[in-house]
């Protein structure tokens, strides 16, 4: 039952891939703004269950996931539902309350230690699938690029991608010591091939859906698509990545090389039709790290 709720909100995020979804929730919101607060309801309650699950739950994650997925909601509420073309502080701030609290682990200390990854997983679902109701659906945006691949372009630009990207990270990063030489995969070819579907969808995806298509996108339909604006974003990512492992933290060697690899996602992103295209980038990126080195 546990892996069925995480199935369930995959299926959830995956589904915001077919417009008639899309345009089947915008019209819910459009006749009946009110009914956005439904969704809080309804996420706390899914996570409720997976806390059951887990011999996890109380009270106090109860409400506090409660407040953390109204909060967004809250911010975007307060401007109204329908189409938008240049981004608020609202819509910034939504943003930042669906990321800082799970990058910072807020509540952690409510979750008993062998429920954590476990909830965390859950917890990240919701968030990614929060943020494309209220982006996609209520309050929608152009060019967030949450569709299935359109043309050929978005099958060999994550390769393009990947040719000029990946020497520069290998390179720097066994210069500054966040990578070892290169190896043989030590797993087995049905391991490394299933490794690719985990790494899509439990990293690359969530990422590229909050860093491409929501944090640069709104930077971008605020700022102008110009080349700063694809550096503060992949600023943001790199910075993002300082609280991570494996090296002590704050971890400058993962913030440089993901940093520049967010130049790399960033420019796939703006040249393709699709967020997949920059998620296989990811992808490639985050397996070659995982079996090679």
């Amino acid at each position: 039952m546990q892996m069925w709720l995480l199935a369930l909100l995959a299926a959830g995020i995956l589904s915001g891939f077919s417009s008639g979804i899309q345009n089947s929730v915008r019209g819910v919101f459009t006749r009946r703004p009110v009914r956005i607060w439904a969704v809080p309801i309804l996420l706390t309650a899914i996570f409720s269950l997976a806390a059951i699950l887990a011999h996890a739950w109380n009270w106090g994650l109860a409400a506090l996931v409660l407040a953390y997925t109204a909060a967004p909601v809250a911010s975007m509420a307060a401007q109204g539902a329908g189409a938008a073309k240049r981004p608020s502080g609202l819509d910034f701030l939504a943003v930042l309350l669906l990321w800082l609290p799970l990058e910072f682990g807020a509540g952690a200390q409510l979750v008993p230690l062998a429920a954590r990854g476990y909830l965390h997983s859950i917890a990240y679902a919701i968030a990614i699938l929060l943020g494309l109701i209220l982006f996609l659906c209520f309050r929608w945006f152009p060019d967030l690029k949450y569709t299935l691949p359109r043309n050929r372009r978005d099958l060999w630009l994550p390769l393009a991608g990947f040719a000029v990207v990946a020497p520069v990270l290998i390179g720097l990063g066994i210069v500054i010591g966040f990578i070892p030489p290169p190896h043989l995969p030590t797993r087995s070819g049905g391991a490394m091939a299933a490794a690719v579907a985990a790494i899509f969808l439990g990293t690359a995806l969530p990422e590229e859906i909050l860093f491409r298509s929501l944090i640069q996108n709104l930077l971008m339909l605020r700022f102008g698509h110009s080349i700063r604006v694809l550096l503060l974003a992949s600023f943001i990512f790199g910075c993002a990545h300082l609280d991570n492992g494996p090296q002590p933290l704050p971890n400058w060697r993962y913030m440089i090389l993901a940093t520049i690899a967010g130049v790399a996602y960033g420019r796939v992103f703006q040249k393709g039709s699709s967020v997949i295209s920059s998620a296989a980038l990811h992808t490639m990126v985050d397996w070659t790290k995982h079996f090679f080195f």
